[in-house]
């Protein structure tokens, strides 16, 4: 088993027009928040216990899991007083991890990967970190990541137009006694400061998924999730 962190303390600037009196992981999809659609699709996996790294608006979120949360697995949480930046996010809520690995999730995105087969590839590749990536045509909002043959990461492209590809899904499996984020500032990147620096040494394992996958970070692709998320979990 594993716990999972889910990172759900963003601003959410570019949601703001459309969503603006609630954090975005508490946006509403189809009548539920978009978390409680993660929570759900969550059952599926062998999940100790889940962890929400929170921030902004951070007491709409706990008032809900205490008020609407109806699963069986534990849901705790730390809160950010500042913004730590995606890293520091990953490292306060490291601390409440039980398990020898945690999975960690960005709380306004959505990737179908399946969680149990992610967890045993980060066990077999015995990289301190893996994470998993989504095959894209056409793309530009996102960088590009290379992929080796033996299924190490070796680049994290910067954001350019990109005719076929493989892109960062934002799903993480760390081993938790790899002390991957030991002797890290409170606030840091995660992708500037982990991600870049680990692929040019070959450190980080990748695993390809085609599972389906939305981010409602924009408003358009939150429109788009009203009838994606209904469809696929």
């Amino acid at each position: 088993m594993f716990d999972v962190v889910i990172l759900a303390g963003g601003l959410g600037t570019r949601l703001r027009s459309v969503v603006s009196d609630v954090p975005k992981c508490m946006a509403p999809v189809g009548g539920r928040p978009f978390l409680a659609w993660i929570l759900q699709w969550l059952r599926q996996y062998d999940v100790n216990r889940i962890i929400l790294s929170l921030g902004y608006m951070n007491q709409v979120v706990t008032d809900w899991i205490r008020d609407e949360y109806k699963g069986n697995t534990p849901v705790d949480w730390v809160i950010e007083d500042t913004p730590l930046g995606t890293g520091g996010g990953i490292k306060l809520a490291m601390s409440k991890v039980s398990t020898g690995q945690a999975i960690i999730l960005n709380g306004d995105t959505f990737f179908g990967v399946d969680l149990n087969a992610f967890s045993r590839f980060s066990l077999e590749s015995r990289a301190p970190l893996a994470v998993a990536l989504k095959p894209m045509k056409g793309f530009d909002r996102y960088g590009s990541v290379v992929l080796s043959a033996d299924n190490r990461i070796t680049a994290f492209n910067e954001k350019q137009y990109c005719e076929k590809g493989l892109i960062n899904g934002g799903i993480y499996c760390i081993d938790s006694g790899s002390g991957l984020l030991d002797g890290k500032p409170d606030r840091f990147s995660f992708e500037k400061d982990i991600l870049e620096p680990m692929s040019k040494d070959g450190g980080i394992a990748g695993y390809v998924s085609d599972g389906g996958f939305i981010d409602i970070g924009i408003p358009q692709d939150y429109e788009l999730a009203q009838t994606f998320l209904p469809a696929n979990i």
